[in-house]
């Protein structure tokens, strides 16, 4: 992980890498298929999670 990488991210950070509109990735996020955490008021999703996502997403397309 580099210095700099953000451990959690935000809805539309989750938005913009996974080019996915606001429902799809909260639809993603109810369904337990993309974990996320609450801090306060504060829906994040730790970028870990979305890696594993995307890499399960391309194993199922192989």
């Amino acid at each position: 992980m580099a210095p700099h990488e953000q451990l959690l991210l935000t809805i539309p950070d989750v938005m913009a890498q996974l080019q996915l509109g606001r429902s799809t990735v909260y639809d993603l996020i109810r369904t337990c298929r993309l974990p996320s955490v609450t801090i306060g008021r504060s829906r994040r999703v730790p970028a870990a999670a979305v890696r594993t996502f995307v890499a399960e997403l391309a194993e199922v397309a192989a």
